[in-house]
Order: C-alpha cells, then sequence, then structure tokens
C-alpha cells in the first residue's frame, strides 16, 4: 500500500514563561501507511485519522521539564515529537476486537492527521453521532467529564445553593454555570472580557457576571455578587482569586480543585494566604482528576445528551481550520483570546 504524507505539530523545546507559536512547528516530512503495520497485526493496535483536536490549558503543564513537580502526574512533551492532547478520530485500520473500520472514537491522540494506537484504553467509542462531533472534544469529552466530575461528584450540590465558577467562559466552567443552573442555584461567574461576561448572562443563563480584570478588589467584588458568601466554589484560576474566594465562603462550602490556569506560567507559583478559613468554616477543598472519574461515562451521556438535544444547554466553540493553525489556537488559551471551546478541525470525515 501507498503511503501518504502525515503533517504534523512537533514540539520545540520546554518552555518558559507564556507559550508561543514558535514553541510548535509543523512538519509534513513524515510518511505512513494507511493499514496496521505486519509487525502490529498479532496485537490490538488501531490507526486512525484524526478529525478534531482539543486545546487544553492542562497542556501548558506538559510544556515543562521533566523534573518539575507535575512530572510524575503529567508526562512532560517529548522535544522533537508530536504534541499530545485529546481528540476527535475515524478508525481506518484495526486489530483490535472491538474497534472496526469506520468507527468513530475520542481520547488521547498526538497532534498529527494519522496515528498509530498500541493502547486503546484511552479511547472511547461514540455511539452518539446525531450531535456535532466536534462536541467530544468537549461538551461530551475531556472537558464535559471534567465539569460532570467536579460538579456532581466532588462538590455535592444542592438546590437553591450559591455557586461562583471563575474562568467561567472555559470549556469547563461553561458547563459548570449551566449544570448549577439547572439544579436551580444562584450562578455567577467570572471572565476576561465584557463580551464573555454579556454570553455568561445572555447565553449560558448565569443569574451575574463580573470581568475580573476591571476588578481592584476582588474580595469586595465577590462579596458584592455574593453578600451571603459563596456554598461552592468551581476553582479554575488561583492564586489571587483563591484568596479572595477564601475569605467569601460559607460555613461547610465546597472547593472543587479543578486546575489553577493563572499559575501554569510562573516557575514560583504565587502563595494563597487565607487557607485558615478552611477551618474558621468548615471549608472542604478537594482536587480531583478527571480519569479517576471515566468509570462513570456513560452515566454522564445519560444526563448530557438529553440536555443537549432539549436545547437545555448552550455550548461555544472557538473552531479554527487546518493542523497547521492548531499552534496559534493553543496559544490563545494563555491569553484569553479564545471565543469558546478551542477546536482544531484536522479533517472532517
Amino acid at each position: 500500500m501507498a503511503e501518504v504524507k502525515n503533517k504534523q505539530v512537533i514540539f520545540k523545546n520546554y518552555v518558559e514563561g507564556v507559550p508561543k507559536e514558535s514553541d510548535m512547528y509543523i512538519s509534513d516530512t513524515a510518511t505512513i501507511k494507511l493499514k496496521v503495520p505486519h509487525e502490529e497485526e498479532a496485537s490490538p493496535s488501531v490507526l486512525v485519522k484524526n478529525l478534531y483536536l482539543s486545546c487544553d490549558p492542562v497542556m501548558r503543564i506538559r510544556m515543562r521539564k521533566p523534573g518539575d513537580e507535575t512530572s510524575s502526574y503529567f508526562t512532560p512533551f517529548a522535544p522533537g515529537s508530536p504534541i499530545v492532547g485529546y481528540g476527535v478520530s475515524k478508525v481506518v485500520d484495526s486489530k483490535h476486537p472491538e474497534f472496526k473500520a469506520g468507527d468513530l472514537v475520542w481520547g488521547i491522540t498526538k497532534w498529527e492527521e494519522y496515528i498509530l494506537i498500541k493502547n486503546t484504553q484511552s479511547f472511547f467509542k461514540i455511539n452518539h453521532t446525531d450531535v456535532p462531533l466536534s462536541y467530544y472534544t468537549g461538551i461530551l469529552g475531556m472537558p464535559g467529564m471534567t465539569a460532570y466530575a467536579g460538579f456532581y461528584e466532588v462538590c455535592n450540590p444542592k438546590k437553591g445553593e450559591y455557586v461562583y465558577v471563575s474562568s467561567a467562559f472555559g470549556a469547563v466552567g461553561q458547563l459548570v454555570g449551566q449544570f448549577a443552573k439547572l439544579m436551580g442555584c444562584y450562578v455567577v461567574g467570572s471572565a476576561g472580557s465584557q463580551e464573555k461576561v454579556d454570553i455568561l448572562k445572555n447565553k449560558f443563563g448565569f443569574d451575574e457576571a463580573f470581568n475580573y480584570k476591571e476588578e481592584a478588589d476582588l474580595t469586595a467584588a465577590l462579596k458584592r455578587y455574593f453578600p451571603q458568601g459563596i456554598d461552592i466554589y468551581f476553582e479554575n484560576v488561583g492564586g489571587k482569586m483563591l484568596d479572595a474566594v477564601l475569605l467569601n465562603m460559607r460555613l461547610h462550602g465546597r472547593i472543587a480543585v479543578c486546575g489553577m490556569i493563572s499559575q501554569y506560567n510562573f516557575e514560583q507559583h504565587q502563595g494563597v494566604t487565607n487557607l485558615m478559613h478552611l477551618v474558621y468554616k468548615r471549608v472542604r477543598m478537594e482536587g480531583f482528576f478527571v480519569p479517576d472519574f471515566y468509570h462513570l461515562y456513560p452515566k454522564f451521556l445519560d444526563l448530557v445528551v438529553p440536555f443537549i438535544k432539549q436545547g437545555n444547554i448552550t455550548y461555544v466553540e472557538d473552531i479554527v481550520e487546518g493542523l497547521e493553525n492548531g499552534p496559534a489556537s493553543l496559544v490563545r488559551l494563555f491569553s484569553g483570546r479564545n471565543a469558546g471551546k478551542a477546536v482544531v478541525v484536522v479533517a472532517r470525515e
């Protein structure tokens, strides 16, 4: 069988500070045969064509050099190799009994046009094809599961509670806020522009939202929006935002620590000074790792797919066409210039 070119996004070297497009480059020198290689036929390997790739904040952590405290949790990218993330793919050839040519899947893949998958444990077969396939990079993929696990499983929400979501316009935050509204909670979100604030209120149905960049005193801002305090905080930011939230938590509040995007570009993370409020107010603050909850994926689909079909949830995507535009889309996450879930279209089947 003839070989075809396999365009790739290659990671150049470990990053200090804010990632730049120049930290990655496009290579079109690799080739691949559209068949599981003969030497792999005895193993359950799967050859897939990538359709959609997901840009996620956690990818910044994987740009750090080995030896960093995060290395044991997130394997650093290898310089000179394709970067790695979540994506939606179509099976081209398979020696795995559970996957056949033509199947659609989502899971961890490399940023290239085709990839031979030897470990399929990180892949889920897509059975609901009556929704946009790109949704499996977001609302029906890892970000959706993250929102579901953090809000429902970690926070144990109750109707009428006061919920605050930072980075609320992001792929996870926009879903947490809508899950909370569907439960009958009062929900406030923060974002980095007035345009995003307006969308949070007018499109996603948040009760209130504010531009954190325009607030000189975050503690006062949260007191203004939560005069009775916060029951649930979905943490996406860290640093000064977390410090301000701790002062505004209610008795027996819960904090789900999903991420701390404000800290990812720092070599020395900002300290948090108000942790004693966890004691004073008997607050439970819990970090979580979404792969620990993937066994709940069928239960998650049973909840969320009907929400989508019935129009109960709105989801905004920031889509760019072409693998060559992937680096620009990824780095926009760290300047707040993305306008929804960042998705790179490699091919449309």
